[in-house]
């Protein structure tokens, strides 16, 4: 994924969060030295038209392993394509198959459309999360 930054950078401007090419590549230098995370980068005829990233985490409530996918974004000019739909049954097989009890994502309030396909992909609204910022990014 080193040589992926272009995309990546663009497809998480396109989710709103500021990205150089050069801060991608770190961020996916970063992604790729953690055993608990990953990326994934779809691509529609050469092109990065979607991410999404997940992290396996020990749950302490629950006692178990869950997967939290931290970004999720389709490009524009592929929604409506099914994009978004695979990369949530991949992120689902990847849980199944690191023995997650739980697939979880956040969104921002205001994304009224992707919480209506997070919907229709089976996920349900059960928690309500609240951040503190700490400085820096």
């Amino acid at each position: 994924m080193p040589g992926d930054a272009d995309d990546v950078a663009r497809l998480l401007v396109e989710l709103g969060y500021p990205c150089s090419t050069r801060e991608a590549a770190e961020r996916i230098h970063a992604v790729d030295a953690d055993r608990q995370q990953v990326l994934l980068l779809a691509r529609r005829d050469g092109a990065g038209c979607g991410l999404v990233g997940l992290h396996f985490l020990y749950y302490v409530p629950l006692g178990a392993l869950i997967c939290r996918i931290t970004a999720l974004v389709v490009a524009t000019e592929a929604r409506g394509s099914g994009v978004g739909r695979q990369l949530l049954e991949e992120a689902y097989r990847r849980a199944r198959s690191a023995d997650c009890v739980r697939l979880e994502l956040t969104t921002a309030l205001h994304r009224t459309e992707a919480h209506a396909f997070y919907r229709a992909c089976g996920f349900t609204e059960s928690s309500l999360r609240f951040t503190r910022a700490l400085g820096g990014a």
